[in-house]
């Protein structure tokens, strides 16, 4: 067998999507090498079309860390969204509430800025990779691998940093007796649609019906992306299109709303979970995004949060190799945990206030309904729910 090529870095990085890229990306820009080690190819991850709202505070981390300005030009700035009920929207206005915006700019899209910006800068990302492991985590951390041509390679690396997903390989290397684990599973999926047709709203609408709910939400001009609950063993197949927009129609009907329609070139059905692992960090692995939680879609906090805790960790990291101290480091886990969990509670709020719940009964659905009107006629509970979803500060 052919002897393993070693390369010794600072910072050693298992997964290449959004989370893994940007870090690698801050910390060159601090002057820490990194090495990015990613399974999937560039081509496999450019063409899996994932939605995307971006914080405020996600954007200006691509404009000022100089990743590139394209979710300027390409993306869509939303400065509100509408909440939808008993036949009527009411629009929660971002701007007027909290002074802020989100980006309508799919997940995609900030792989492919991060991809080409580590292209430019000469950054080390070996995609395509095989037969990956991570061992001595604790003091001397090392991934070992096989490259897409079949060499077989050890990085060796003083820290090691797993962005590497929900089925994170790199989080198994916490122990039992000191890992744990906190899930949600949800009653309920989400049936999602991308069509041709314009726009059928400026702005991203939360529908809340008695048949279930559903989001109007964008893509493209051209190209839009819906959503609508449904039974998580439900087979995207058996729907016609014509029983996917009754079905969507149906669930914002009112005030003579109608959907703009056209034909249906994608379904997926997509399963609610909500998980956080605890801590984040074991000796010299870190982990972030994905790799560390996850959440239901409906707060459009995953990618959110996955940068968020690539900032707490980058300034980390950069102090260590700067000065030596692990202040930062130490304190990486609980720093990180606490937007995660904040996020974890606006997650399922959204999500219970807006979601048809199987067991509920007649009283849980009054009851739903009056927590909608007091968030729609208060300026208390809109600012709040503004502030959630554009974006905490502190990142």
């Amino acid at each position: 067998m052919a002897q393993r090529r070693v390369i010794r870095t600072q910072v050693g990085i298992v997964g290449a999507g959004p989370a893994g890229l940007m870090l690698s990306h801050l910390l060159a820009r601090s002057g820490v090498e990194s090495v990015v080690v990613e399974a999937r190819t560039r081509p496999e991850i450019e063409t899996t079309i994932r939605a995307g709202i971006l914080e405020h505070g996600s954007v200006r981390m691509l404009l000022d860390n100089e990743v590139s300005d394209r979710v300027l030009r390409e993306g869509y700035e939303h400065e509100g969204i509408e909440l939808r009920f008993n036949g009527e929207g009411h629009r929660i206005d971002f701007a007027d509430l909290v002074g802020e915006s989100v980006w309508l700019y799919p997940q995609t899209d900030v792989f492919m800025d991060l991809a080409a910006a580590r292209e430019r800068d000469g950054g080390d990302v070996r995609y395509g990779v095989r037969d990956t492991r991570v061992e001595n985590v604790v003091d001397a951390p090392a991934i070992e691998f096989t490259d897409a041509d079949g060499v077989q390679w050890r990085i060796e690396c003083e820290y090691l940093a797993g962005t590497d997903g929900s089925r994170s390989i790199c989080r198994r290397e916490l122990p039992e007796t000191m890992r744990r684990s906190y899930f949600r599973e949800y009653p309920f999926a989400w049936f999602g649609i991308l069509c041709e047709a314009p726009p059928s709203s400026p702005e991203l609408i939360y529908a809340n019906s008695p048949h279930g709910f559903a989001l109007i939400s964008q893509r493209t001009d051209t190209v839009q992306r819906m959503y609508f609950q449904c039974d998580k063993d439900t087979d995207p197949h058996q729907w016609s299109e014509e029983q996917i927009w009754a079905e969507l129609q149906r669930r914002v009907e009112g005030n003579g709303f109608a959907l703009k329609q056209g034909p249906v070139f994608e379904k997926t059905v997509l399963p609610f979970r909500s998980f956080v692992c605890e801590p984040l960090r074991h000796g010299r692995l870190l982990l972030a995004g994905d790799a560390g939680h996850t959440v239901p879609p409906t707060g459009a906090k995953g990618l959110n949060l996955a940068l968020a805790d690539v900032a707490v960790l980058h300034r980390a990291l950069t102090d260590y190799f700067d000065t030596g101290s692990t202040t930062g480091i130490d304190a990486y886990s609980d720093t990180a945990l606490t937007r995660v969990w904040k996020a974890q509670h606006f997650s399922y709020w959204m999500t219970s206030m807006l979601h048809e719940n199987p067991e509920s009964n007649a009283f849980d659905r009054k009851r739903q309904l009056g927590e909608l009107s007091s968030v729609v006629t208060s300026r208390a509970g809109s600012t709040w729910l503004a502030e959630a979803y554009t974006g905490w500060p502190g990142r």
